[in-house]
């Protein structure tokens, strides 16, 4: 099921709106992810290739697109980068496909002003194992932007933080992301 006012601009004009390796190593932390992250809506692999670079273990990056997915599998056979694992997947209707507790990192993007983020955010809780840590980042609504959902469905960063916390998660904070991407707020949380 695709969320609402999901489609993808052009990629070079999508890629203008971040500095990803900023935000990477601005959410996960100096240690990076200590095990497997998981991508919901990797779209194009703007933050998977940053993730992957500092994850120990495998970046599993789904996406409801084939067209994208492929696109990323044969980017990152390309650069031979062999812990991304890219797949089509309807996550919203059928879960990840993950197993519980099998990730130490999740990582929400740009997703949260779709109906139900309460589901997005509970099966990111359930893949999470013991520690793990969710990520999320979305547009502001603070401030005119040259891209995003519109205003009328944006979320606030109080409002992901209350969602984020009646999902289970702890020790949410919202992370300054001005020099990565200023049309964004972040936000992390752990299990």
């Amino acid at each position: 099921m695709k969320g609402r006012e999901s489609g993808m601009p052009e990629e070079d004009y999508w890629n203008s709106f971040f500095d990803a390796g900023c935000v990477i190593e601005k959410l996960f932390g100096e240690a990076g992810c200590r095990g497997n992250a998981v991508e919901f809506g990797c779209g194009y692999g703007t933050f998977t290739f940053p993730a992957a670079r500092h994850a120990t273990g495998t970046v599993c990056a789904l996406d409801i697109e084939p067209d994208l997915i492929a696109e990323l599998q044969m980017r990152a056979k390309r650069e031979g980068i062999a812990n991304i694992v890219a797949a089509t997947r309807d996550f919203m209707a059928n879960g990840t496909g993950l197993g519980s507790g099998s990730q130490s990192h999740a990582m929400i993007y740009n997703l949260l002003h779709i109906d139900h983020p309460d589901r997005l955010l509970r099966e990111a809780q359930r893949v999470l194992g013991p520690n793990g840590r969710l990520s999320v980042i979305h547009w502001r609504s603070d401030i005119p932007t040259p891209r995003g959902p519109s205003l009328e469905i944006r979320p606030t960063p109080e409002q992901c933080k209350a969602w984020i916390e009646a999902s289970g998660f702890q020790n949410t904070r919202v992370i300054d992301l001005q020099d990565c991407c200023p049309f964004h707020f972040g936000i992390v949380a752990s299990r």
